[in-house]
């Protein structure tokens, strides 16, 4: 329902460098001439999951009967198509092409019919306003989705009725989206992939889903395969709105079979439930609010649940790697502990490709930090295919960066400089504005142990 402000999960990797490393490194200071245009994705089709059925439809259940704080919700609901949408406030430039792609992903892979309209009326307007206005609106939400709104001035008038109450919703006509308009142009993306996909489709999250934006540990950010099968079982001509749990868990077999065919012959996994003492404490170390020995208490409580739970998978993982930014500060050996074993969880879990690349922006940055380049390119170089694949300019450019001074470490200082600037294109999508990109190169330059002996 609403995008929450966790921490980027790529972020402070300055805190790898080894002790040595100077706080003022030389070449570390980025020169500022003009940075290359910013690149952008072109449109693709991720792959279809690959697990069971049985597995998808228990899915599918928790993912439309409740709310993200467990509420329990009694009818399914959705839009009745064809589904209108226009875009009001002041949309950043990226805005429309990114939307654009979107609404043909939606109709040609979830099958759709959703169209731009650019009348005063839709059924789904998306305002683009100040990050600000979003905080004084929802304080935690960095985007959100409301029911039977058409602005942020119409939310604030209806915040506390009826209306704009998901549980009390009983069918789809009007939503309103709001999403920030001063953020990176991926973070404007992102918003409108998992906000739009709510809107019209599923309103909770599930961190034990590892290959969906219907999850908060925000590491998959465009719709996947799995999110477009999700959508397009919701449009399927057997679900009605007004249908309860039982009627729809009756229907699903029918319709997984029908729409995903291969997830016939998959055989079922157990399903472990997330218990929301582990929810709760991994938001309390990633969200704000918090002090960071709080941040680093509610980190541990979280492994240790997990561990507790018998876990060996993402959600396992995704607790050592909280847990290993929560103390790489200090204890960079212990950081480097944690991430390993989040590999480890990682490696038994399938569809854990994106997870991984994360957790090794950390591993490499401390191995470069450590004065090895080669080391940190064998683990760099199979992201970076990875992060293309997952849309993520963030990511990827953090990757090429880090593969930039390992090369640079290796003495091949023009590979490094044709590596670093092509990187830099994707990180003014990811990372927005000059004064972003900039600071991200300085953080990474600050990883190599050379800058200590002056370049």
């Amino acid at each position: 329902m609403f995008k929450r402000l966790l921490f980027p999960v790529v972020m402070v990797l300055a805190g790898c460098a080894a002790s040595s490393v100077r706080d003022t490194p030389t070449r570390a200071q980025v020169s500022p001439t003009p940075l290359p245009p910013m690149k952008s994705f072109a449109a693709t089709r991720p792959p279809a999951p690959v697990r069971s059925n049985a597995n998808i439809a228990s899915d599918f259940l928790a993912l439309h009967f409740e709310l993200e704080s467990g509420r329990e919700l009694p009818l399914f609901t959705r839009f009745e198509q064809p589904i209108t949408l226009r875009v009001t406030g002041a949309p950043p430039e990226s805005l429309q092409s990114d939307l654009s792609q979107l609404l043909q992903r939606l109709r040609r892979e979830a099958g759709i019919n959703i169209q731009q309209v650019s009348g005063s009326e839709a059924n789904i307007t998306i305002e683009a306003v100040s990050r600000d206005q979003i905080r004084r609106a929802l304080p935690h939400a960095a985007c959100f989705v409301v029911p039977n709104v058409s602005s942020l001035a119409d939310f604030r008038r209806k915040r506390r009725k009826p209306e704009t109450n998901w549980a009390l919703l009983r069918e789809r006509k009007q939503l309103g989206i709001f999403i920030p308009n001063d953020v990176s142009p991926q973070e404007v993306r992102d918003c409108l992939h998992e906000e739009l996909a709510q809107a019209i489709g599923p309103l909770n999250d599930l961190y034990r889903l590892p290959d969906s934006v219907f999850n908060d540990d925000n590491v998959h950010t465009v719709l996947t395969g799995f999110d477009m099968l999700i959508l397009r079982a919701s449009y399927d001509p057997a679900l009605r709105n007004g249908m309860t749990r039982d009627e729809v868990a009756a229907a699903l077999p029918g319709i997984l079979a029908r729409q995903n065919p291969r997830g016939v012959r998959v055989a079922e996994r157990p399903i472990s439930k997330t218990p929301r003492s582990w929810i709760e404490a991994t938001q309390t170390a990633l969200g704000p609010g918090a002090t960071q020995s709080q941040r680093q208490r509610a980190a541990t409580e979280a492994t240790r649940i997990a561990q507790q739970q018998g876990w060996t998978d993402h959600r396992r993982a995704f607790s050592h790697y909280i847990l290993g930014r929560m103390v790489q500060a200090g204890d960079p050996e212990a950081a480097q502990q944690h991430y390993r074993s989040a590999l480890y969880y990682l490696s038994q879990t399938p569809g854990t490709d994106l997870q991984t690349a994360y957790v090794v922006t950390q591993t490499a940055a401390y191995a470069l930090a450590n004065g090895q380049p080669q080391e940190a390119r064998q683990q760099i170089r199979p992201q970076l295919k990875v992060a293309q694949r997952a849309e993520n300019a963030a990511l990827l450019s953090t990757l090429m960066l880090l593969d930039a001074e390992a090369l640079e470490l290796q003495g091949e200082r023009d590979k490094a400089e044709d590596v670093r600037l092509d990187s830099l294109g994707w990180a003014r999508y990811g990372f927005g504005s000059d004064w972003a990109v900039r600071a991200r190169m300085q953080e990474v330059a600050a990883l190599n142990p050379r800058q200590e002996l002056g370049g």
